[in-house]
């Protein structure tokens, strides 16, 4: 089995990031694919909008990090109630990873090492990275394939892209040369020119990186997450759950493009 690995980051907070990851692991999943989420934010907020509490697992994303050769990888793995999804859930011990990492060798290759053991068993692993460029985004980028940036459809979310920007070329220079970048339009209110605009100007300026599918603004994705539900489960026919079926779809098409090229 071929795994792909994504990284879902963004070092502004609230963009979208935790959802984007569990409703398109959902909507892979849904299509047939194995998928493994990993919570690399010591935050916890993939953890927690899935219904659980990050503070009675034990064994966490920092094992995965930390400990690699002391813990068996597979044990880190939790079942969800989304069929064919799995997590490695996270809390608040995962902020001391970031001081523990940077005095080891190849720090920044750790989680690439670590999910070797693991990424046998699934088409796709999509890490959920804190809002920061720090040590764990690093590692996510080093060990993924094509890094997804949600963007809040404002003109500071914009401003913000030119800082990732920098740390994935660097990533790229250092390690990582075939990391690929796609952008995807969230929090989008079709009800204000600003937004609109916003929107507009990200394909214009990104092109071919930019994902057609645009996640618009809706109550239903807070109402989902108190749920403790994606909303392809919460609110199945929903327009959000629609603009996630149509991001999956053009994962899987870049992906079946890429192994055909």
């Amino acid at each position: 089995m071929t795994t792909k690995i994504y990284a879902i980051a963004n070092q502004k907070g609230g963009v979208g990031k935790s959802t984007t990851c569990y409703c398109l692991a959902t909507a892979l999943a849904e299509n047939g694919k194995r998928v493994l989420m990993v919570d690399l934010d010591p935050q916890a907020g993939l953890t927690t909008s899935l219904g659980l509490d990050p503070d009675s697992f034990s064994l966490t994303s920092y094992d995965l990090l930390i400990r690699p050769d002391q813990v068996d990888a597979l044990s880190l793995i939790v079942k969800t109630q989304i069929p064919g999804v799995d997590l490695i859930p996270s809390n608040l011990d995962l902020a001391g990873s970031e001081a523990e990492l940077i005095g080891e060798i190849g720090w920044d290759r750790t989680l690439k090492e670590s999910l070797k053991v693991i990424s046998k068993d699934y088409n796709y692993i999509l890490t959920d990275c804190p809002p920061s460029l720090g040590v764990l985004t690093t590692n996510a980028l080093m060990a993924a394939e094509r890094v997804i940036v949600p963007v809040q459809a404002e003109y500071l979310a914009m401003r913000g892209l030119k800082q990732l920007q920098r740390i994935i070329q660097k990533v790229q220079k250092k390690g990582n040369p075939d990391l690929q970048v796609k952008i995807v339009r969230t929090m989008h209110d079709a009800r204000t020119i600003h937004s609109t605009e916003v929107v507009e100007e990200l394909k214009k300026i990104f092109g071919g990186q930019v994902y057609d599918a645009i996640i618009k603004r809706t109550i239903k994705f807070a109402d989902s997450s108190l749920a403790g539900q994606p909303i392809l489960l919460y609110a199945k026919d929903s327009e959000g759950a629609l603009a996630y079926r149509n991001l999956a779809k053009e994962v899987l098409e870049d992906d079946h493009q890429k192994t055909n090229n």
